[in-house]
């Protein structure tokens, strides 16, 4: 059998693995632009000059924001010349609390204070006053063949069919690590933070298409929100399609403990895999989900890795509740700061 015919993302499909609330966990996302090919480790890898490819190596993976290297659509020649300003976009995707910045940014302002700090802010909500402001939408697709197979055979097409798309040229873009590589294709729209994955070219040009109109398009291709953690993205997908909800943006998740309603701690796993949790649209509407954890067939995370049992997370039916702003509860969540 050929390494082809080997991918994690067959083996995925073949076992039927669900899509849903599998996305990756970030609360903001920093996006660069690099030319040319990645490695492995995009940040040590791909011909960044050596201060940045070091600070950004350097950041803490508990952060709360994901930084990805970006380039255009198409081939890229193996460049090792010195990039000292680059394109970017930087964006917060809490519910309630989406923001996005964007422009050029030089390295040295990059580099001239404490990137920790600054990415941690982001996570918070508080972006740095660099470009401007943007909420015009954006699809990252992962298309790094170093980091998985199958993110370059089914990404790179992909993405090559959106940019032919004179309506979506300017709203497409590749980037070297995702996650889920097993879901390939897989892509992240900004700002919102909201991931899909095994998308084709006519799911992910509704992708971006329903953004601009402010919904959320091709909802069976979409893995989760990534502001929010997995059973939370359970419950958020259970809701949107019992109730048809397809606007961006408009749903938060919440803990319930007793009668009270509480902020869904970001790495929250349920107690012993099960979490009770509470919807809420920004009308007031309201639905008690309880999500449950369970695991899948065995099957490879990533290409060249061995099968292995995953979590799946699946949400019984909601059940509608007194609306929130007429309960004395956490109010919906948002981020205050800057951007």
């Amino acid at each position: 059998m050929s390494e082809l015919d080997d991918r994690c993302a067959l083996a995925s499909r073949q076992v039927g693995e669900p899509i849903a609330a599998t996305a990756p966990r970030a609360r903001a996302w920093l996006v660069l632009e690099q030319p040319g090919p990645y490695g492995f480790r995009a940040a040590e890898q791909s011909h960044l000059p050596e201060p940045l490819s070091r600070a950004l190596s350097a950041l803490p993976k508990d952060s709360g924001t994901t930084v990805l290297l970006a380039r255009s659509t198409g081939r890229h020649a193996d460049r090792h010349d010195d990039v000292d300003r680059r394109r970017f976009w930087f964006a917060h995707t809490s519910p309630g609390g989406v923001r996005m910045r964007t422009g050029v940014v030089e390295d040295a302002a990059l580099l001239s204070g404490d990137l920790v700090a600054l990415v941690e802010a982001a996570a918070r909500g508080e972006l740095p006053p660099w470009g401007e402001r943007s909420t015009e939408p954006l699809l990252a697709v992962c298309t790094n063949g170093r980091r998985d197979v199958c993110c370059v055979v089914e990404g790179r097409p992909l993405a090559a069919a959106l940019a032919a798309q004179p309506d979506l040229t300017d709203h497409v873009i590749e980037v070297s690590h995702i996650g889920g590589h097993r879901f390939a294709p897989t892509a992240l729209l900004l700002p919102t933070g909201d991931v899909f994955g095994r998308l084709d070219a006519g799911s992910a040009a509704e992708v971006l298409r329903g953004a601009r109109a402010g919904r959320l398009g091709s909802l069976p291709h979409h893995r989760g929100r990534s502001a929010l953690a997995r059973p939370g993205q359970a419950a958020e997908h259970a809701v949107r399609v019992a109730e048809g909800i397809d606007s961006l943006d408009c749903l938060d998740v919440l803990r319930v403990l007793g009668d009270t309603a509480v902020p869904l701690p970001f790495r929250y796993e349920g107690e012993d895999g099960v979490a009770d949790l509470e919807v809420r649209h920004s009308d007031g509407r309201a639905w008690a989900v309880r999500v449950e954890r369970a695991f899948g067939p065995d099957r490879p995370e990533s290409c060249g890795k061995p099968p292995a049992p995953h979590e799946v997370w699946s949400a019984e039916a909601p059940a509608p509740i007194p609306r929130w702003w007429e309960r004395r509860q956490t109010p919906r969540r948002d981020s205050p700061g800057p951007g």
